[in-house]
C-alpha cells in the first residue's frame, strides 16, 4: 500500500498553471463578458473621440485642411494603424502632436482590439497565482472528502460552529459535487482521495482535521489509510454505513468512526415509541436554531466546583483529551484545564452573526 502511494508523484509536482482544473478557490462575483466587452468598446470609442479633438484642434497642420469628418476619419485610420497616406502632418506641430499624444494613443487602441486575449492570458496567470499563494499559506484547515449527503452535513455544522469557509477544502471527483461546494464558499480540489498527490494539493499534511465522507464504506477505510501514512498527527473523522467495517477504519487509523447506517435505525426506532425524543435530538443535532451541543473551557470562577450545578446543562467533562459522562466519578469536580460538553441555546441572530 505505501509502495502504490508513493509513486503517485506526479500531480504534487506540476506547475501551478496546470492545476488550474484540479483546484479551484471560490471568488466574489464578476462581470458577465458581455459587460466587459461593452466597457472596452466604450473605452476604444472615448479614446477615438479625444484623438479627434486633438487633430481638428491643430487642423491646419496636416497636408489639406480638415474637416471634423477629415479629422475623425484621419483619427480612424492612424488608431487602426491603417494608414492610407492621403492626409499626413506636415507642421512641425502636427508631427510633434502625432509623436507625444497620437502614438500612445494608438498603442492603446490596440491594447483595447486584443483585449480579449489579454484578459484571458491574465485571468490564467491571476488564477494561477491565486493557486500558488493559496498552497503556501492554508494551515490548520478541514479536509471534507466526499460532498453528498454526509459531506455536506459535516461542512454545515462546521460553518455554524464558526469554522471559516475559506478553511474548508472539499475533495471529490464529482463535477456537480464540487461546483456545489464551490458555490458555497469552498476550496475544492478534484481527485480520489485515495491518491496520495490529490490529498497533498489539499494540503493534507499541514491541515488540522479530515472528515472522511465517501459513499462506500472500502473508499472509507482506504482514505483513511492514505491520510493517515501521509499525515499521522492529523485528526482523522470517518464515517460507514455498516457497523462491521468500524474497526478496519480505526486500526486505519481514524481517531473517530460514525456509523451512519445503525444511527439512523437508531432514530427510526425511537420515532416510532417517543417521537419527542427525536424531536429533541435532531434539535441538538441541526446547527441552524434552537439547542446544539458545545464545548468550551472552564471559567476560572468554575474550577473546582461541581458541573452538575452549573449553569449550563453540563454532559460530560473533557480532561486530558477523554471524555468523562456527568453521572462518572471523575466528573464530580472540575480540574483546571478542564473542558465542558454542555447543551447551548442557538439564536437565529447568533448563526447569522458568524
Amino acid at each position: 500500500m505505501g509502495r502504490s502511494l508513493r509513486r503517485d508523484g506526479e500531480l504534487a509536482h506540476l506547475p501551478d498553471h496546470a492545476l488550474l482544473s484540479v483546484i479551484h478557490i471560490p471568488e466574489s462575483a464578476r462581470p458577465s463578458p458581455w459587460w466587459l466587452i461593452l466597457r472596452r468598446v466604450g473605452y476604444a470609442l472615448g479614446l477615438l473621440a479625444v484623438v479627434t479633438f486633438v487633430v481638428y484642434v491643430d487642423r491646419n497642420g496636416y497636408s489639406e485642411d480638415l474637416t471634423f469628418i477629415d479629422a475623425l476619419y484621419y483619427s480612424t485610420v492612424s488608431l487602426t494603424t491603417v494608414g492610407y497616406g492621403d492626409i499626413t502632418p506636415v507642421t512641425q506641430n502636427a508631427r510633434l502632436t502625432n509623436i507625444l499624444v497620437l502614438t500612445p494613443f494608438r498603442v492603446a487602441f490596440l491594447v483595447l482590439l486584443v483585449g480579449t486575449t489579454l484578459s484571458v492570458l491574465t485571468e490564467e496567470s491571476r488564477k494561477a497565482l491565486q493557486i500558488q499563494r493559496w498552497r503556501k499559506r492554508m494551515r490548520n484547515h478541514t479536509i471534507v472528502v466526499g460532498y453528498g449527503t454526509k459531506g455536506r452535513s459535516a461542512v454545515a455544522a462546521l460553518l455554524a460552529d464558526g469554522v471559516p469557509a475559506n478553511q474548508i477544502v472539499v475533495v471529490d471527483t464529482d463535477a456537480s459535487a464540487l461546483e456545489a461546494a464551490n458555490n458555497d464558499g469552498l476550496v475544492t480540489v478534484r481527485g480520489s482521495a485515495t491518491k496520495a498527490d490529490v490529498l497533498r494539493l489539499a494540503g493534507v499534511t499541514r491541515a488540522r482535521a479530515v472528515v472522511v465522507a465517501p459513499n462506500l464504506d472500502d473508499t472509507a477505510v482506504l482514505v483513511t489509510l492514505s491520510v493517515r501514512e501521509i499525515a499521522p498527527s492529523a485528526m482523522i473523522v470517518a464515517s460507514v454505513r455498516e457497523s462491521e467495517n468500524q474497526h478496519l477504519l480505526e486500526q486505519s487509523g481514524a481517531d473517530s468512526v460514525v456509523i451512519s447506517s445503525e444511527t439512523a435505525g437508531r432514530m427510526l426506532g425511537l420515532a416510532t415509541v417517543t417521537p419527542s425524543v427525536v424531536e429533541m435530538m435532531e434539535d441538538l443535532l441541526s446547527p441552524d436554531e434552537g439547542f446544539s451541543v458545545a464545548e468550551r473551557a472552564v471559567g476560572d470562577d468554575e474550577v473546582g466546583a461541581n458541573p452538575r450545578h452549573l449553569a449550563d446543562i453540563v454532559l460530560g467533562v473533557v480532561r486530558s483529551g477523554e471524555l468523562y459522562r456527568i453521572d462518572s466519578p471523575e466528573a464530580e469536580t472540575v480540574e483546571p484545564g478542564d473542558r465542558l460538553l454542555y447543551v447551548r441555546r442557538v439564536f437565529s441572530e447568533d448563526v447569522k452573526d458568524k
